[in-house]
């Protein structure tokens, strides 16, 4: 499956992507897919509760923390799908361009208010496998 163009022109776009749910466990996916991002030129804001530093960031316990430090043009979730949930307001509060939502996880509501709100949405897709998928 491809990328669909108005997802790759915001994956191009961005710069700042906060990583809702990075682990500082390097054998998790989300890790993973976080440090492959930081290598590409993406600047990585790890949101967790338990603070501390990841992959050589601050971990903000919220996304209005981590928008602090500048706009957020992507947030990509690594919680589990009955989580995602909690975070519409807030998300919708810092209006990224995309909100991704990882392998496994999707939620129908959030994804119709996020889109309501002008938000671009993906459910259970791999982000970093959609960047090889650009060829950049």
């Amino acid at each position: 499956m491809g990328v669909a163009p108005d997802i790759a022109a915001a994956l191009r776009a961005a710069r700042r992507i906060a990583v809702v749910g990075l682990s500082p466990k390097p054998w998790r996916p989300s890790h993973g897919v976080a440090k492959y991002l930081q290598a590409q030129g993406y600047m990585i804001v790890p949101v967790h509760p338990a603070g501390g530093v990841i992959l050589g960031q601050p971990v903000h316990a919220t996304l209005e923390s981590a928008r602090t430090a500048g706009p957020i043009d992507i947030v990509n979730v690594f919680r589990r799908s009955a989580a995602v949930g909690d975070l519409i307001d807030e998300c919708v509060a810092v209006m990224p361009r995309l909100v991704w939502m990882q392998v496994g996880v999707s939620h129908t509501e959030a994804a119709r208010r996020f889109e309501e709100a002008g938000i671009l949405v993906v459910m259970n897709r791999c982000i970093a496998v959609a960047h090889r998928q650009l060829g950049e």
